[in-house]
């Protein structure tokens, strides 16, 4: 098979790589990571003019992309620059559900990053089940009323707007009965913290939260699928991302060997080392094409597709581990220290295993589908 990239997603590639080099400084991170909402307003906008967000999106949606192969390529460079811009939380998760429940009039402004929409599903007792939903939203004269409690409400501080998972039928993990409402981020009961690997979270209170009858998005009760699809190319875009940062890491691991010295000589030299840099070179080729076999299986039946979810998200996580361990052993020192970029991506790339779930439970998942 011919995995080269096509022209347009070369010149996406180029242009997208370009401008993080440039953009994504060790000064800008910082100044996101101070800031009250955890983001970079001058990154978020320049992703947008260049047409980014867009790439998220099929041309009926309004974009010019929204494959496999498109979110694997923007989010492998976003990981590659280290950057914790919230692409993930709002194109391909709360954009494409709204696209795929028919909301293109919000999904315009989404792709312009004017309309910044956070996703709040994940609750304290979930264990990373996409139908655990627990918060309840019920009838009222005036529309609905929502109560219950979002946890790691992502780039929540950064939003406009909320989508809001809630039941609306059945209950504890039933994948019939739940709903999905946009309501607006303002004067909602929320607290917000910083995360270890970039960015702003918060804990979501709702407390019978009155919200009009147009709020609800979609067919009523009847969002798990569109759920589980949007989970499953949130998977792949995480685990793109985890392979750009595995790809800085090696760089700035080789670089550290033909650098550094000991004894006279660099420890590159050294058989022990390259034998070690060997096995992380294998992994993360192994984790390469784990991605890419996910992002061509996004279309596939269900059951082959969330059996490559489930195996992409383990074999990810365990080479995530290893690069991680690895890079900062032959760091020595240096590799645990602020001031270098290995601390942060290192980070990023262990956090990475918390998210969509991590390797046990995606190994148990693989098993259970597997014997179906």
């Amino acid at each position: 098979m011919n995995f080269d990239l096509t022209d347009e997603r070369q010149m996406l590639q180029d242009g997208l790589r370009r401008y993080l080099r440039d953009t994504v400084t060790p000064q800008l991170l910082a100044n996101a990571t101070e800031s009250a909402t955890g983001q970079s307003e001058t990154l978020w906008n320049g992703l947008a003019e260049m047409g980014v967000i867009g790439a998220l999106f099929t041309e009926e949606q309004g974009g010019f992309g929204g494959f496999g192969f498109d979110l694997a390529l923007v989010f492998e460079e976003l990981g590659r620059a280290g950057a914790f811009e919230p692409l993930l939380e709002m194109g391909v998760l709360a954009g494409g559900l709204l696209a795929e429940l028919g909301r293109n009039d919000l999904v315009e402004d989404i792709i312009a990053g004017t309309r910044r929409v956070a996703f709040a599903h994940g609750e304290p007792a979930g264990r990373y089940e996409p139908g655990h939903v627990e918060t309840t939203a019920t009838p009222s004269a005036d529309g609905w009323v929502i109560d219950g409690r979002k946890s790691l409400v992502m780039a929540l501080p950064f939003a406009t707007h909320v989508l809001v998972s809630a039941r609306t039928g059945g209950s504890g993990r039933d994948t019939s009965g739940i709903s999905l409402f946009l309501l607006p981020a303002d004067d909602l009961n929320a607290r917000d913290y910083p995360l270890n690997g970039g960015g702003r979270a918060a804990e979501l209170v709702l407390d019978a939260v009155p919200v009009p009858r147009d709020a609800l998005v979609g067919p009523e009760g009847q969002a798990f699928d569109a759920l589980e699809r949007a989970n499953a190319r949130a998977v792949t875009a995480v685990s793109a991302e985890a392979l750009g940062l595995m790809e800085t890491i090696r760089t700035l691991t080789t670089e550290y060997l033909r650098t550094r010295k000991q004894f006279g000589t660099p420890i590159g030299k050294f058989q022990a080392l390259q034998h070690r840099m060997a096995d992380l070179l294998i992994e993360i080729e192994q984790a390469r094409s784990a991605v890419i076999n996910l992002a061509g299986h996004l279309d596939a039946d269900r059951a082959t597709r969330e059996r490559h979810v489930s195996a992409t998200k383990n074999l990810i996580g365990r080479a995530g581990r290893l690069v991680v361990e690895e890079s900062i052993q032959m760091h020595g020192g240096i590799g645990m220290t602020e001031e270098y970029a290995l601390a942060h991506l290192a980070k990023r790339l262990t956090m990475i295993d918390h998210r969509f779930g991590d390797t046990d439970y995606h190994l148990e998942r693989f098993i259970r589908l597997s014997a179906a």
